[in-house]
């Protein structure tokens, strides 16, 4: 995933809502238990871990059992601690008390609970590259410090793997044409990050690597998990058992083994809250990561410029959002004044001007009456008044029309470049107008050459696309450039 161009918006649900899903995730409300259980007697180690001894009551406090149970009492309270739950108040002694923050999980505002959700998935991040402890504990040299050449991991590589992974996650979750909400089957996840996208048949190589990063990413979903950050259905440990026999040669399945069935493979699922928490460490890691609803309260120029890249479905919610804070009259006037000008920009922003004032009722009518002169937004307020079923609407002279027709594929070129739906568009101009290109050429508008190039371009019929680059070339004559 490149951080060269924006990512898609995300909706993000209201943060209230969002609050109570962490307030309620299985870690941090560990973590808060724990916060509130420590106390005077309560010791921690020269890390700011539990001391062992106190492990097991800590487990009970959060009625954990089984084997796993001082495990999750120590995860809980690296959650706590890293999280301002609870702090160390005297390093040399190892005592501890509760945290400032610890009061923000029942009075602090929802923004302020997402804050520490926020520093608790950073821990659980980091936890979740780590590879097995027994493996770090026997690459420890004497002075303590782990000899990472002696493991098979590079901590570096692995966060950006995990990062990598996540990200991909989140553009498949907040894409228009991706899955959304449904999950997304863990052989697809790792192979978006390890399948080169111009690789036609994977190989064999290939292959290993994206069931190796399977294996990774089954132990690393489940240990985001309990943070809230998604949903995981793990890897069925049934498709495992030909490693595991118990002579080291293959096992046999306990019983039918479908391998059609994707589900088997893990399948994983970006939660509302999850999708928070990503954008988040997106922001931070200095992508583009905009949000529907980020532009409600600014003005025009910056709601036709904003919505600009974003896709249809999208442009249209943002739009929404900020049209109910307005007087409709007063929006259209605000949109109509924004959508004006000769830059590169300005076709797009009238195009996306024509579809917000769509979504304006008749009582912008006097707004579109008072531009029908105007030479760059006539042409749209002849359209938006017919299709309104206005009265007396004069009718647009020729120049208006070839004007506006090079004003909207403008448009479309900077919005789609050259899709199917354009180029459909474009052999219809040329179907419907036999002298098109003739006039075309001598229409006043910046982007009438680079139009008509692209017709040319687009146009599957030779002798019709020669006719486009020759009116393209006349247009660049004439402009002198």
């Amino acid at each position: 995933m490149s951080d060269s161009s924006p990512l898609p918006p995300v909706r993000l649900h209201p943060e209230a809502e969002l609050a109570r899903d962490a307030l309620s995730t299985p870690l941090l409300s560990r973590a808060a238990r724990l916060a509130r259980w420590a106390g005077p007697e309560t010791r921690v180690d020269a890390g700011g871990g539990l001391v062992d001894e106190q492990l097991p009551a800590a487990a009970q406090a959060l009625s954990l059992s089984g084997d796993d149970a001082a495990a999750l009492a120590g995860e809980a309270w690296r959650v706590a601690l890293d999280a301002g739950l609870v702090e160390i108040t005297d390093e040399e002694a190892g005592t501890v008390a509760a945290g400032q923050d610890l009061a923000l999980l029942t009075g602090g505002s929802p923004h302020d609970v997402l804050a520490v959700w926020l520093a608790a998935l950073e821990t659980v991040v980091a936890d979740a590259s780590v590879p097995d402890l027994d493996g770090l504990v026997d690459a420890m040299d004497a002075g303590g410090e782990v000899d990472f050449s002696s493991l098979d991991w590079d901590p570096e590589a692995e966060a950006a793997f995990l990062d990598g992974v996540l990200g991909n996650l989140y553009l498949l979750t907040v894409s228009e044409d991706g899955p959304g909400g449904t999950p997304v089957p863990l052989p697809a996840l790792a192979a978006s990050v390890i399948v080169p996208s111009d690789m036609g048949e994977p190989t064999n190589d290939i292959l290993e690597q994206v069931s190796d990063a399977m294996m990774r990413l089954d132990d690393q979903f489940r240990v985001l998990e309990p943070i809230g950050l998604v949903e995981y259905q793990p890897v069925d440990e049934a498709l495992m058992t030909d490693a595991d026999g118990p002579d080291g040669t293959a096992g046999e399945p306990s019983g039918p083994v479908d391998d059609t069935d994707v589900t088997r493979y893990g399948m994983v699922r970006l939660t509302p809250l999850g999708a928070y928490g990503l954008r988040a460490r997106l922001l931070e890691a200095g992508f583009e990561a905009p949000a529907v609803g980020e532009l409600a309260d600014k003005g025009a120029d910056v709601l036709l410029d904003g919505t600009s890249a974003f896709p249809p479905a999208a442009a249209q919610a943002e739009t929404e959002q900020w049209l109910a804070r307005r007087e409709p009259l007063a929006a259209a006037r605000e949109l109509l004044a924004a959508a004006r000008g000769g830059d590169p920009g300005a076709p797009l922003r009238r195009l996306r001007c024509q579809q917000a004032l769509s979504l304006v009722g008749a009582q912008a009518e006097p707004a579109l009456r008072d531009v029908l002169d105007d030479p760059e937004l006539g042409g749209l307020a002849r359209v938006w008044l017919s299709e309104h079923g206005a009265a007396d609407v004069p009718p647009p002279s020729e120049e208006l029309v070839f004007w506006l027709t090079i004003d909207t594929v403008a448009a479309q070129l900077q919005a789609e470049g050259n899709s199917e739906e354009l180029q459909a568009l474009v052999e219809g101009l040329a179907r419907q107008h036999s002298g098109f290109f003739a006039a075309a050429w001598r229409v006043e508008h910046p982007a009438t050459a680079d139009v008509l190039e692209a017709m040319g371009r687009l146009h599957p019929d030779k002798r019709v696309a020669k006719e486009a680059r020759k009116a393209a070339f006349k247009a660049r004559s004439q402009r002198g450039g």
